[in-house]
């Protein structure tokens, strides 16, 4: 029987979006496709923006533990309220030995949340252990070539969770529910002209930043801003501070997390005499994201409509 083209192209989106009523399952990894024929049922995160999708999906019971979140990071009272029967079985990055000593069968992580490249953790050493592996999307930017963040990488993975974990109608009521509110505030949130953001997550002699490839810089477009450093080819990236002052941002957006605080940064920059002239400095325009805000995840959309707030002078 002869399809033709536009009739093949039709059915394979139809199939591609219908429901995953059954296994094997198939979704795609970065530059991989991963084929699941059962649900994990020992499943283990890493970072907590990604145990924070897995919470958010309601997957505790099919999780034997979480990595990488004390050795930075500290768990908030919703995080610490989800996670509070599984154990957390490396302070950072797990090595194989914790994952294999948890029988894991699946590890949800990323390039730079969980795993770096040439690294002892890996897709592909984890392989020969039938430890299937999901990369987060933000992430592959670092083993491939991709396309500036939108807050549909965020989206893909919810849904793509859902489809290996078999709670895909569970997953796309989420996902349509933060597209609603998105749309919303992005409706809202238009301008003629961006307001200036720089992201200073970390670092007094260099700034640790968001560059054109990290989730903030999706989210800052979303509340009507523009990423200062969105020139820059990377997602998490060192900078020099002298393009920061000569861009001069209206808004400064700080990443709390670890021992130097939000406010430990903000004092850094009021008090520098380098930055007397930056237009957010002068103008004491700081919002406060923690890092579990400023990463893709869950409380991505309620930071949007916080970050548009702030742009359009409503506050932080």
């Amino acid at each position: 029987m002869k399809i033709n083209f536009a009739a093949s192209t039709f059915l394979f989106l139809l199939a591609a979006a219908a429901p995953a009523l059954a296994y094997p399952v198939t979704v795609k990894s970065c530059n991989r496709e991963v084929t699941f024929d059962a649900a994990p049922k020992r499943a283990i995160a890493n970072d907590v923006n990604l145990v924070e999708m897995m919470l958010a999906l309601k997957l505790q019971d099919r999780m034997v533990g979480y990595t990488g979140v004390s050795g930075w990071k500290t768990l908030d009272e919703k995080l610490r309220e989800g996670v509070k029967e599984l154990p957390e079985l490396s302070e950072k990055y797990p090595t194989k030995e914790v994952l294999l000593n948890a029988d894991a069968d699946f590890f949800f992580a990323g390039w730079n949340y969980g795993m770096k490249v040439g690294g002892e953790v890996t897709p592909e050493t984890l392989a020969p252990f039938k430890i299937s592996v999901y990369e987060l999307t933000e992430s592959c930017i670092h083993v491939m070539a991709k396309a500036k963040p939108t807050m549909d990488d965020m989206f893909v993975d919810l849904i793509n969770l859902g489809r290996i974990f078999g709670v895909e109608d569970r997953a796309q009521a989420l996902v349509d529910g933060y597209r609603g509110e998105l749309a919303e505030i992005t409706k809202t949130s238009a301008q003629d002209k961006p307001t200036r953001v720089f992201v200073y997550d970390s670092g007094e002699e260099k700034p640790f930043t968001s560059g054109r490839f990290g989730i903030p810089t999706a989210m800052i477009e979303a509340a009507g801003g523009a990423n200062i450093m969105d020139d820059v080819e990377k997602s998490w990236v060192e900078v020099s501070w002298e393009p920061v002052i000569e861009r001069n941002p209206e808004v400064v957006v700080i990443v709390n997390y670890g021992e130097v605080k939000a406010e430990d940064k903000i004092a850094f920059m009021k008090n520098n005499a380098a930055f007397k002239n930056v237009d957010a400095v002068k103008n004491d325009r700081f919002v406060v994201l923690d890092y579990v805000e400023a990463t893709p995840g869950p409380r991505n959309v309620d930071a949007i409509a916080r970050l548009a707030k702030s742009f359009h002078g409503q506050g932080q």
